[in-house]
């Protein structure tokens, strides 16, 4: 059996799934108050001048803060259900069948929310490492557990939880600067769909 790590913004799927999921699962002046607060910067992070990772923080505190657990878990597990089949990649998901017919062990490793990524995941049969909100009592804080899921967090998190040495060979797809670090410590590695050399 090998390892196979996928990102999932923008390599399983063809657009982010993230801002739209906050933007699923907020009241209108919420989702206002974000666009008008960060519309200039998610032109930026685009561009590149803007890390994901700053993005998404203000991005959480932004939607989440306040909220209620059920009322985003739920949001969640419809978002999974009616919204993510609309934006997969077909030749992601061929990947992702060719490996689970190898018997690979599939991860999506990704910055990505739990609420709506651990729902399509588990329907899919896959495992996930990826983001997830803190919560005070029934209510998120808007804040992110640490460590955010990106970068050099991605291979901490990912060899956390799996001993890459019993794995006889590692895949790992990306898109972005964020997924650099995963593909490095992959056998065979995939970077916007071309296989990159070893």
């Amino acid at each position: 059996m090998n390892l196979a790590l996928f990102d999932f913004d923008g390599t399983i799927t063809t657009r982010d799934a993230y801002p739209g999921f906050c933007s699923y699962c907020s009241p209108r002046w919420r989702v206002w108050l974000g666009w008008t607060l960060l519309g200039l910067p998610y032109l930026g992070m685009k561009r590149g001048w803007v890390s994901p990772k700053f993005m998404r923080l203000v991005l959480a505190f932004i939607t989440f803060s306040g909220t209620r657990e059920a009322h985003v878990r739920a949001a969640g597990e419809r978002y999974a259900r009616d919204v993510i089949p609309g934006m997969l990649r077909p030749e992601a998901m061929a990947r992702i069948d060719w490996h689970r017919a190898q018997g690979d062990c599939i991860v999506v490793v990704s910055g990505s929310m739990a609420y709506y990524l651990e729902p399509w995941a588990r329907a899919n049969g896959l495992e996930v490492v990826c983001n997830r909100p803190t919560v005070r009592g029934v209510r998120l804080t808007g804040l992110l557990e640490p460590p955010d899921c990106d970068g050099e967090n991605k291979v901490r998190r990912v060899r956390a939880r799996y001993d890459l040495a019993q794995y006889p060979l590692v895949y790992a797809y990306g898109d972005s600067a964020g997924d650099r670090p995963m593909l490095a410590i992959a056998h065979r590695r995939w970077f916007r769909w071309e296989e990159q050399p070893a």
